[in-house]
């Protein structure tokens, strides 16, 4: 029998979701400059999980000063972060919801004031001035997302996740585009998922596996092929060290554009990989409760709704006490989003999406 939105989730490491809603990490611009939690961040984000999701995520946090990717980006790259991820923490954990630090480092798309303007990539790359880095700052790079984790762990978060998605370093590595490297972590598709490997096996070994521990892919654009990250998929889904898989498909509705996979949905290369424990999950335009139970119908673990937990902070609330419930038309007002604890970095962010916030 297929699973119901409503039903608990028990992870690979014993850890029990009370439902298949997770939060998807959303970038919004609302923390300090040095990565100290905001109160606009805090209230944004516990007012999710009082709104019935099952696992609460942050936005990207950066692993590193110089992976910054945007003003106002949460941080977890200093022990200064500690204090205010441990208050959101336990915000979070009050409402019975898994308590997640989304991991990332921005790469090329570092800020220019954060890397002394010179991004850090796999390999040179003329468009953005980035540069190669060396075997040294690999390994730096390793150590300071498990030391991330650890943060977090310390802080009293129930997990992390690590962002191999949306053209951020580990995206790059993963793109023979962007990654023309010839050591270990690069060449084959093999050795560029290399580096993702020994950050998952670090965070492993120094955090235990009573942490949970996702992985965020994308399976087009940003330099990425199709077939390998369905290949990466399969061999994260059958890995005991790992709790889940969230893919970042921007439509569960989409065609693959590759070519190799015609005629099927970008969803369906995924949901027909075997699964040895390790959760499926996805986002991609779900906006109503039938949107989601249908996902689920298709193979899904577990929904990553964002959208809808911007415009309804308890989407899971609405979606689970009507099967009909339908996200608010956009676009909204700033008053709309107020209420529903959005601070003005954030609202005003949402107001540069065309159609979201009424003029």
């Amino acid at each position: 029998m297929t699973a119901q939105l409503s039903d608990a989730l028990t992870l690979n490491n014993g850890a029990q979701l009370k439902n298949r809603f997770m939060l998807a990490p959303l970038t919004n611009l609302q923390s300090g400059a040095d990565g100290v939690l905001s109160d606009d961040e805090y209230h944004w984000l516990t007012y999710r999980a009082e709104g019935g999701f099952g696992l609460t995520m942050t936005c990207a946090a950066s692993v590193q000063h110089s992976g910054v990717g945007f003003p106002g980006q949460l941080g977890a790259h200093d022990d200064r972060h500690i204090p205010g991820l441990t208050r959101l923490a336990a915000g979070i954990k009050a409402h019975n919801s898994h308590a997640v630090v989304q991991l990332q480092h921005s790469g090329m798309r570092a800020q220019p004031d954060y890397c002394s303007g010179v991004p850090q990539c796999p390999s040179d790359d003329e468009e953005t001035g980035s540069k190669a880095m060396s075997d040294e700052q690999v390994q730096a790079l390793i150590n300071d997302f498990i030391t991330a984790a650890e943060r977090c762990q310390k802080a009293g978060f129930d997990g992390v996740e690590l962002h191999g998605a949306h053209g951020y370093l580990l995206s790059e590595f993963l793109s023979p585009q962007y990654n023309q490297r010839d050591d270990q972590y690069g060449g084959n598709a093999e050795n560029r998922a290399q580096i993702l490997w020994d950050v998952i096996a670090g965070v492993n070994e120094r955090c235990g596996r009573g942490f949970s521990l996702g992985v965020r892919l994308s399976p087009e654009r940003f330099g990425q092929r199709t077939a390998e990250i369905r290949d990466l998929a399969a061999a994260l889904l059958s890995d005991n060290r790992l709790d889940y898989l969230d893919m970042s498909l921007w439509d569960l509705t989409k065609p693959a554009h590759d070519e190799e996979f015609e005629g099927q949905s970008l969803l369906e290369i995924f949901t027909q990989l075997p699964r040895e424990g390790v959760a499926l999950g996805a986002a991609g335009k779900l906006y109503s409760a039938a949107q989601c139970q249908s996902a689920i119908d298709q193979g899904l673990d577990f929904v990553m709704v964002g959208r809808g937990g911007i415009l309804h902070h308890d989407f899971p609330q609405r979606a689970l006490a009507d099967p009909e419930f339908v996200m608010a038309d956009l676009p909204v007002t700033r008053e709309h989003l107020q209420q529903e604890r959005l601070g003005p970095p954030f609202i005003d962010y949402m107001a540069s999406w065309k159609g979201f916030v009424a003029d």
